[in-house]
């Protein structure tokens, strides 16, 4: 019988992947945004571990480590998770099907069966069982079992596969590690039932795996053959490693009872039968009576081997098992199994122990290759060797896990080879480490075992008979054996063969006869000559490839020549390791899986597809992409990368695996990064530039690096400006390409930009459409070059990189020499050139000659001396030299220094003499800057020739005499006042007249000198010397001595001290660092630099330094140097003379391992105890609960923190962590004192905590008020609601008012409350309060009562009752009786009510159907509008205030006469008058202020001066509109220029509100900008609003014809002002109040049912041309509003300015038609008192009829009477209503019957009378409003409109609301609602306080239009909002589509724009006073004269425009002062 291994067939690499490339190419594009995963990449190169590093390696370490963490945040994706299955419980093995492509997944209870991709298929739950470690398996019917069994998980032990029976081996740990066959097509049926029924069961049949937990297995699935010939078959067989679990081990219980025996009989590795065609033999290792399958270790030596298993693998014929023996060996005997490899290799002899973990790999033969005669037993062949990872003091001892690798190509060898890769662990340390060992290696050195052992006893290899149940002897030879005829005899390791004739011809001559070796086959698998299991004695030693933290698992792959270990890790990482071939990292990458959760130590690549990997974490599945080459965008980023998998396609071009490269199989079509960036494609031009003005027709290009035949390909060249071209290939030789390519027309090149001299033209080479190559070649213009560098025109021309030329004779570059007209230059040294000259400094304003010297210039030509600043002097040719001088010029500057460029320019040409060098000349002025009598003299260094005389800097010739001398130095500060003895310490000393310079000054502390440093000297005022040593401790005075000028003393005195350290406090602290060490001593604030050096090379940071203590915060410790850790403070950069004899020592930092509780109440204060490890190191904690706050912690002891929860606002879950000692707590890692060169963990060292509602108290029966009697005991019971906090009894405590009682619990929601002593307070009321933490709540309160009078106020209480239910009885029959009779009136009284609410509401309806129709009657078009000029609107508008305060002027109006009537004559606004300069003017004035509107026209002035005067604080708001509106007036000519102002400072204010909340700009006006919107959206507006003569006259003719005329939106506002005003006027009026009947505003509205009658009378008017009028009055009116009814009907076609006022004219009434009449008067001897006030008299007083004539006429002189009537006291004066009628209602209603009392509010409906009467009006405006004419678009909104939008997209805002409320802000709210509000604007008319209210309502109506946010209305509501609640809807429809039109329109141009504001400035040229405007703003400039100066001061061009100078010109002028500018300069 014959075994062999079965393994899926063997494809190629291309083979399978390509099978799914389609597949993965889909899912690349469906999952390009999968699963955020964390992609790190590390480019850093890690060297080969060494050992133990020194000091400096740790210092290098550190520092790579940093390295290595700052590339680490930079992610480069080069893993990418594709799919991932999450399991609820712990998973525990995993296994892939080749042939289906499904993953079976083994978890704790559960068995899943996914897809390829990770989708589930099936689940089958397995646990949890009834069980008992005790208990055989109840598949065993004979052995029932007298224990009780529990509940117990099952975790998954083994998951292995086999495909031929289509089985999938399971086992478990339940039912002592019993194992199942499930089908492969279904995990959730069983394949075969076993045991089967009726037959023979044994438990070791059952028994197969680990039946704990924690206890370890393997396994593996192999196929045999047996038997010959025709009988030939194969079977299945299992192998098992399974880590013993019985007495004595640690997973078994420990009570050495006889029962714990039944189990002892499982061997550590067997091979059990898997032939599911014989169940009954199922597992059995009994495979036939000869064979022994089993290795099992001795009873009693079963717990000094204990073994652990890693996993098992095949490799050729072998089976592999990884292990680890764990436990002791003691010497004699034979070792161990598993031993005898550990560390030394020791095991046997010599009493040699090994403690610590040793791995062990062993093998087993499963194939011979051909059928044997007699089976061969697994002890024969079963050899194990120790591996050991590192060497000397830095070993890794324990295996973590393998991966057999194949073909693997390494240290540059010819040909792969197998390779098992290890993952081992260091004893006792998270550190890992990665090692490598050949195969060969493994093969050669059992090989050489087995042979040395068939020869005898040898040291290199030993028997297992003392550890292996079964095993022989030790080595020995085997002595001559005779079978039969033959013999076999093993001789000098050669095996002797022959018959029994010449075995006797052998003895007796001793000669061999027949001689031959072993075959391989026996030495390596055993046979007779060698039975027993071997172990070698010495390990397989291999150097670290690789040192990490936690690593857990390894796979590894060979992908073109390059070997990539991918690494998972204990904390939920992915690492993959490019390696060289020496195995060195080349690079790595890092992927975050699962946080927290390990990944298991098997990984495998997908079985169809190797660019998968399967791994496995504790509750995750993952199928892992082990390449993102499509991040990549260019060939060098993608094989600069470093990864193997990633090449260069190169036809597709892009960056990909070779299988997705559809090209790939074309030879050099993919570049791999063998090949390297040098072979990525690339082009060279021919040529590689041209002229512009060249007729180049084709370009020819060269390719290089690695690019496929070309030729055939459909070549094109792509010039990226919408064309390409054929290409053609002319060689195709080696990797070279070489091409041509035709170009395009010189016109499809894109132009050259302005100040460019070439463009750069892309070129790309496509092939089918894909780019293949790119490259560029340059297109020059010449003649650009010369442009571009105007005064080194030929200079640059003659050194481009391309071909220029000089034009002599046209002082011009040229492209083609042939076209030039004159000599042409080609050599940049024969240009003409200005010669380099040094020109020393020039006083500002003395006259110099300048002269140049030049080369090739020709004589005579004709030059200017330009200095750049404007000024040009003419230059003169010097006789017979090459020189020129320019002669008179005079340079003046006001500054210290300033350069001037002086350059020569051809008279009359915008073109220079070339200055290769340029040619600078330094102007300065003395007076120049701050100066004192050192720095002026001081400037002599710099060529300035200054001298110091009368106190200021003066040029040396305007100083006679000269005095050299200057005061004596003035020290004013010295610092630092101390140092130490040893000097160096650096000295700042500042003051006045130090010195000019540092060579005169001698600088001193009393006799030690101190050096001076000149660089860090300053001229006069500040100077820095290093201090010598001294010899004691002295003190003494800085002296600075002047050469020549004397000696300065300083008035502190500096010392030398010694300092002195005496103590450290605390003398440890955690690795960590952060601990605050405090070092006492003396004078420790010695010198200029103090730093506390530690261990002498780290810095602790200083955080207090005072005289005897610094305090600093210690670094974190370097590795291995941590104990006993000098201090030292290091002075002036001096090394530290002495050491503090006390050290410091590092302890390992504190660890955190519980909080509890770990939940808290809302109002937090909950105790927190933070239990761990070494809190004695602390010195200060607190917790933050992350988004929540953080609290300090205080320290109970070295294993206890307290700490108080913060409070939070709502339920949640958080993270809470701790900062010990300011560093954040990090968990193990952050305890760990080596340095972590892993990812560090975003939560490690973190704390789930959880805020749930606060507790819930209440007294026992919910009572609120408790009484208590004093002297009692008082015992409260208190139940608490449900919870989840888990309170305890200390965190309660109740409170009685101060008195806290003594609290008991009866359960957990009962608290019993007693006191049973005296409260506090004895009476009054006491809080019951619970308090929780910070949690506080009064659950009720306590009062307390006297004991003494209970009896006594009970008995009067009974008396009390008693008298009052008789008083009560007799009360209450009389009530009763009344009670009916006012109830009888109530029902009358309610009845009468309701009949006046139907009749009221009854009117209102009337009034609602017949108003719209009286209204329209009354309402008269032809009496026409009068619109106020466009001088006057405009005034109204900038200046509202001004006007206003026009209004209520109280001057005697001037009257004229007039054949219709007197008119008044209106005020003047002063902007509209001509403006003449006052008397006292100064005769320079008008001169000044046309200078200054000459600087107002500057932008950069104008923008400055604005922003100047809105900084200043005491600029107020109206001064900012004040301002704006006189800019508007001055700058009114030119408004496209107001435009531009406007704009830019919009910009600026839109960038100060995008960056705070954009929604807000232009909201209010409160900056210049703002109203100067308002201004200008009211020019550009103003035709809008009114009709013109000729357009009403062309409206009125096609009305007449038929057609709609387009109206304005003045109309439609005018009809609905006097549609407000004639409905007001239907109605009374109360003349005091105001309120009227009829309005839109409840706050007016008359809430009386006044009964008012119409009255028609006759008037006529004395001097009015007219006859008499007819006028409708109320008989409710006063006499005042008869007369005002009466002006409207006379002057109703005037304008109101020109309208008398009521108190000018006179009213008289003839009664009877009579001679005799009566004055009308408001107030008269007929006035009636009522309720104290005197009642005005009102028509129906003076009992006027209906048809009365009465007659009016002017006034003489206007009277002094009390005023208008709305100006009277009401606490005086009456007139409808008073308004205290709601408070004496009852008692003036018997004066008033005829006025019916309702309830007010039912005059409400009268608001919707007069709205509806008003509608149409309203709609035909808001229709004007929001309409745009066709033959007048509105270009001033559109073009605004745009503006807003642009400046939006630019700042990138996207929001549709704010770009809503910007057009809202600027022109509905600016413009409209201000219009509608103040009709006075507009209109020539009177507009009353009553209308005011009602357009306010109106106003409000829009506004909320406009508005994007939705209306919440209900009844509450005002009814300003409630009113127009139902049409605002449709409005803000109209207002949005509005909006749109806008943006439809065709988009407005400047030029269209300026076309149209010049326009608009040329109509009303010459309207108003620019110059009185100028003046205005004048005073503004002149208030802030010095902040406009310093802001034109600060802006680089004004300063270089001279706008300041200018500036002050103006004030000199106007102010009369031509010194002024001067003498504040």
């Amino acid at each position: 019988e014959t075994a062999s291994f079965s393994s899926p067939p063997a494809r190629s690499r291309r083979e399978l992947t390509s099978l799914d490339a389609r597949a993965r190419a889909e899912e690349r594009a469906a999952q390009a945004n999968s699963d955020g995963i964390i992609m790190s990449r590390t480019a850093a190169r890690v060297p080969r571990a060494a050992a133990a590093p020194s000091f400096q390696a740790a210092l290098l370490l550190l520092l790579l480590m940093l390295l290595i963490s700052a590339t680490l945040t930079s992610a480069v994706e080069a893993l990418r998770v594709r799919q991932s299955f999450s399991s609820p419980s712990e998973t525990n093995n995993f296994a892939v099907d080749a042939k289906s492509n499904r993953v079976y997944v083994g978890a704790v209870n559960a068995l899943y069966q996914l897809s390829g991709a990770l989708e589930p298929e099936a689940e089958e739950r397995t646990g949890p069982v009834p069980d008992s470690a005790l208990c055989h398996a109840p598949q065993l019917p004979q052995a029932p079992c007298e224990h009780a069994r529990a509940l117990a998980d099952n975790h998954n032990k083994l998951l292995a596969l086999d495909d031929a029976q289509g089985v999938l081996v399971a086992c478990g740990s339940v039912h002592q590690g019993f194992c199942e066959l499930r089908s492969l097509e279904n995990v959730t049926r069983v394949a075969v039932s076993f045991p089967p029924s009726g037959a023979a069961v044994f438990p070791s049949m059952l028994n197969v795996a680990a039946n704990h937990a924690n206890a370890s297995t393997a396994g593996l699935v192999f196929r045999v053959r047996g038997g010959y010939g025709k009988n030939q078959r194969e079977s299945a067989r299992l192998l098992v490693a399974a880590t013993y679990t019985g007495a004595g081990s640690d997973f078994f219980p420990r009570n050495r009872s006889r029962e714990d025996l039944r189990f002892e009989n499982t061997p550590e590795i067997a091979i059990r039968a898997l032939d599911a065609s014989e169940p009954t033999r199922l597992f059995t290792y009994d495979i036939s009576p000869s064979e022994d399958n089993v290795l099992k270790i001795k009873q009693e030596a079963k717990a000094r081997n204990k073994l652990s298993f890693v996993r098992a693998f095949a490799q050729n014929t072998y089976a592999y098992v990884a292990m680890n023996r764990d436990g002791t060996v003691s010497g004699g005997g034979g070792g161990s199994a598993g031993g005898g490899a550990g560390g030394s290799g020791g095991g046997s002899g010599g009493g040699a122990k090994e403690s610590e973990p040793s791995s062990v790999l062993a093998r087993i033969c499963l194939d011979t290759g051909r059928p044997a005669a007699e089976p061969r037993k697994l002890t024969e062949s079963y050899v194990q060797m120790g591996l050991q990872c590192g060497s000397g003091g830095n070993v890794y001892g324990r295996l973590v896990s393998v991966f057999a690798a194949e073909e693997v190509r390494a240290d540059g060898r010819a040909q792969s080879e197998s390779y098992l890769f290890g993952v081992f662990a260091k004893a006792g340390s998270r550190r890992t480490a990665l090692c490598a060992f050949r195969f060969a290696d493994v093969e050669h050195r059992i090989h050489d075992a087995r042979r040395n052992c068939s020869s005898g006893p040898n040291r290199d290899v030993r028997v297992l008979d003392s550890v292996i149940q079964g095993s022989g002897a030790e080595c020995e030879a085997k002595p001559l054996t005779v079978s039969g005829d033959r013999f076999w005899v093993v001789w000098n390791s050669v095996l002797v063969l022959g018959d029994r004739t010449v075995c006797q011809l052998f003895a007796v001559q001793e000669r061999v006869i027949n001689q031959s070796r072993f075959q391989p086959e026996q030495l390596n698998c055993g046979a007779a000559h060698i039975q027993h299991p071997l172990a070698l004695q010495k390990p397989l030693r291999a150097a670290p490839l690789y040192e990490a933290t936690s690593l857990s698992s390894v796979a590894v792959d060979d992908i073109h020549n390059h070997t990539v270990v991918f690494l998972g890790t204990s904390n939920g990482w992915l690492r993959k390791l490019s390696l060289l071939g020496n195995f060195s990292v080349a690079n790595q990458w890092s992927l975050r899986l699962a946080a927290g959760e390990s990944v298991h130590h098997v990984m495998t690549f997908d079985p169809n597809d190797r660019n998968y990997l399967y791994l496995m974490t504790t509750h995750h599945m993952f199928r892992v992409q082990v390449a993102v080459c499509d991040q990549y965008t260019s060939c060098s980023d993608c094989l600069s990368a470093s990864d193997a998998y990633c090449g260069w396609c190169t036809l597709e071009s892009r960056c990909s695996i070779q299988e997705e490269c559809s090209s790939g199989s074309v030879a050099r079509s993919w570049i791999s990064i063998r090949e390297g960036p040098q072979q990525c494609p690339s082009m060279t031009f021919t040529p590689a530039e041209f002229s512009r003005t060249a007729d180049n027709k084709d370009v020819g290009i060269l390719v290089n690096g690695s690019v496929p035949d070309l030729d055939g390909l459909g070549l094109e060249c792509d010039y990226g400006v919408g064309m390409a071209t054929v290409a053609t290939v002319h060689l195709d030789k080696g990797t070279a390409k070489i091409q041509t390519c035709p170009l395009p027309p010189a016109n499809k090149f894109p132009k050259i930009p302005l100040g460019k001299d070439h463009i750069v033209v892309p070129v790309a080479i496509k092939v089918n459409g894909t780019s293949v190559v790119s490259g560029s070649f340059i297109i020059y213009d010449c003649e650009r070059t010369g442009e571009i560098h105007p005064r080194t025109a030929c200079t640059s021309c003659l050194s481009t990189k391309w071909r220029c030329y000089w034009d002599q004779q046209q002082n011009s570059c040229v492209s083609d020499k042939d076209k030039a007209v004159g000599m042409v230059l080609e050599n940049a040294a024969d240009c003409p050139s200005v010669m380099p000259q040094n020109f020393p400094p020039w006083p500002t304003g003395i006259t110099q000659d300048v002269t140049l010297h030049l080369r090739n210039v020709k004589q005579d030509t004709q030059l200017n001396c330009d200095f750049g600043n404007g000024q040009t002097f003419e230059a003169h040719w010097l006789e017979r030299q090459s020189a020129v001088k320019c002669s008179g010029v005079t340079l003046s500057t006001m500054k210290r220094s300033e350069i001037f460029h002086l350059t020569l320019q051809r008279r009359g040409q915008e073109k220079y003499i070339d200055s290769p060098q340029p040619n600078t000349v330094e102007v300065y002025s003395c007076s120049g800057g701050d100066s004192d009598c050192s720095q002026c003299w001081g400037r002599e260094q710099q060529g300035h020739l200054c001298a110091w005389c009368e106190n200021s800097c003066r040029p040396r010739d305007q100083c006679q005499p000269i005095r050299m001398q200057c005061p004596d130095p003035t020290i004013n500060k010295v610092r630092p006042l101390s140092g130490p003895l040893r000097g160096g310490t650096l000295v700042t000393v500042q003051g006045r007249n130090l010195g000019r310079k540092a060579e005169d000054l001698e600088v001193s502390i009393g006799d030690i000198p101190c050096n001076l440093l000149p660089k860090r000297y300053t001229v006069s005022l500040e100077l820095v010397c290093e201090t010598g040593a001294s010899t004691k401790i002295l003190r003494g005075e800085v002296k600075v001595r002047v050469k020549g000028n004397g000696m300065g003393l300083s008035k502190d005195a500096f010392s030398y001290v010694d300092p002195r350290l005496t103590d450290l406090n605390p003398k440890k602290g955690p690795i960590a660092g952060g601990t605050r060490l405090t070092i006492q001593g003396m004078s420790l604030e010695a010198g200029s630099a103090v730093k506390v050096k530690v261990n002498g090379t780290q810095d602790c940071e200083i955080d207090k330094l005072s005289g005897d203590i610094i305090e600093c915060l210690m670094p974190p410790a370097v590795p291995d140097h941590a104990e006993n850790v000098t201090v030292c403070v290091e002075y002036d950069g001096k090394p530290c003379e002495e050491n503090l004899s006390s050290r410091f020592s590092y302890k390992n930092n504190p660890t955190i391992s519980n909080i509890k509780p770990d939940k808290s109440y809302l109002s937090g204060g909950r105790i927190i105890s933070v239990t761990g490890q070494s809190f004695d190191l602390v010195q200060t904690a607190t917790m933050e609960v992350v988004g929540v706050g953080q609290t300090d912690c205080k320290k109970q002891s070295p294993n206890l923190l307290l700490c108080q929860s913060p409070a939070a606002s709502q339920s949640q879950q958080v993270t809470a962590q701790f900062s010990l000692n300011g560093i954040l707590y990090r968990g193990e890692s952050h305890a760990s004192p080596a340095l972590e060169d892993e990812e560090v963990e975003p939560h490690a060292g973190h704390f789930t905590f959880e805020y749930v509602e606060d507790p819930q108290f209440y007294t026992a029966n919910k009572e609120k008020l408790i009484k208590h009697h004093p002297g009692e005991p008082l015992l409260l019971v208190i139940n608490k609601g449900p919870s989840q906090l888990d309170l305890t009894e200390e965190e309660y405590s109740v409170k009685i008012g101060s008195d806290r009682c003594d609290i008991t619990f009866n359960n957990e929601q009962m608290i019993y409350c007693t006191i049973n002593r005296t409260l506090s307070s004895r009476t009054g009321e006491l809080p019951v309060t619970v308090h929780v933490g910070n949690f506080r709540k009064q659950i009720a309160v306590v009062q307390m009562g006297g004991s003494e009078l209970a009896i006594i106020v009970t008995v009067a209480v009974c008396c009390v009752l008693l008298l009052l239910c008789t008083v009560a009885l007799v009360v209450y029959c009389t009530k009763s009786r009344r009670a009916e009779r006012y109830w009888q009136k109530t029902l009358l009284q309610m009845e009468e009510m309701e009949s006046q609410i139907r009749e009221e509401i009854r009117k209102g309806f009337a009034e609602l159907q017949t108003d719209m129709t009286d209204l329209t009657k009354e309402l008269n078009r032809s009496q026409g509008i009068p619109f106020l000029e466009y001088k006057q609107f405009v005034t109204r508008t900038f200046f509202p205030k001004m006007c206003s305060d026009y209004e209520r002027s109280l001057v005697q109006p001037v009257y004229e006469n007039d054949p219709q009537g007197p008119r008044a004559l209106p005020e003047t606004h002063p902007l509209l008058q001509d403006w003449q300069p006052s008397s006292t003017a100064r005769p320079n004035m008008e001169e000044g202020i046309t200078l200054f509107s000459t600087l107002l026209n500057n932008k950069h002035f104008l923008i400055t001066f604005v922003h100047a005067l809105e900084q200043q604080k005491d600029f107020a708001v109206r001064d900012r509109c004040n301002l704006a509106s006189l800019l508007t007036i001055a700058l009114h000519g030119k408004l496209e220029y107001y435009t531009s102002i406007m704009k830019e400072l919009l910009v600026d204010l839109i960038d100060a509100s995008a960056s705070k909340n954009p929604k807000l700009m232009l909201r209010r006006t409160e900056s210049v900008v703002e109203k100067m919107l308002t201004n200008w959206m009211s020019i550009c507006m103003y035709s809008y609003l009114k009709v013109r003569g000729r357009e009403r006259e062309l409206s009125d003719k096609n009305a007449d014809l038929g057609f709609m005329p387009e109206e304005t939106v003045g109309e439609p506002f005018f009809l609905l002002l006097c549609a407000i005003k004639q409905q007001i006027n239907k109605g009374s009026i109360d003349a005091i109040t105001g309120k009227a009947r009829y309005t839109l505003n409840e706050e007016w509205l008359l809430r009386e049912n006044i009964e008012a009658k119409p009255l028609n009378i006759n008037v006529s008017f004395q001097g009015f041309g007219m006859d008499s009028v007819s006028v409708r009055v109320m008989n409710t009116d006063t006499i005042c509003q008869v007369k005002e009814k009466i002006l409207e009907a006379f002057y109703k076609n005037l304008p109101f300015s020109q309208w008398p006022q009521e108190e000018d004219v006179d009213l008289e009434w003839f009664p009877g038609g009579g001679c005799s009449s009566k004055i009308l008067q408001d107030l008269d001897n007929t006035s009636v008192m009522e309720d104290g006030r005197k009642k005005l008299n009102t028509v129906f007083h003076y009992k006027i009829p209906e048809g009365a004539s009465l007659a009016m006429s002017m006034k003489d002189k206007r009277e002094n009477t009390l005023g208008r009537a709305k100006d009277l006291d009401t606490e005086k004066y009456v007139h409808l209503v008073s308004l205290h009628d709601e408070l004496t209602e009852t008692k003036k209603s018997h004066r008033h019957s005829h006025r019916k009392k309702v309830l007010p509010e039912i005059y409400l409906t009268r608001l919707l009378s007069t709205k509806g009467t008003l509608q149409k009006f309203l709609d035909d405006l808001f229709q004007a409003i929001l309409s745009i004419p066709q033959e007048k678009p509105p270009l001033a909104v559109k073009y605004f409109f745009d503006f807003l939008e642009e400046q939006a997209d630019k700042r990138g805002i996207t929001d549709l609301d704010t770009l809503h409320i910007w057009k809202t802000n600027s022109l509905p709210l600016r413009f409209w609602v201000n219009i509608l509000k103040n009709p006075q604007f507009v209109f020539d008319i009177d507009k009353t306080d009553h209308m005011d209210a009602c357009l306010s309502v109106i106003a409000q109506a829009f506004i909320d239009a406009c508005s994007i946010s939705d209306l919440q209305l209900g009844k509450d509501s005002p009814t300003n909002k409630l009113l127009y609640a139902k049409e605002i809807p449709e409005y803000k429809k109209r207002v949005q589509c509005y909006y749109k039109q806008i943006q439809e329109m065709a988009p407005l141009s400047e030029q269209e724009m300026n076309a149209h504001l010049a326009e608009e400035s040329r109509k009303y040229r010459n309207e108003f006073n620019t110059n009185l405007a100028l003046t205005e703003i004048y005073k503004y400039a002149k208030r802030y004269r010095c902040q406009v100066v310093n802001a034109l001061d600060s802006n680089p061009t004004a300063r270089r425009t001279q706008l300041q100078h200018r500036f002050e010109q103006v004030i000199a002028l106007v102010e009369d002062n031509i010194y002024e500018c001067c003498s504040e300069a």
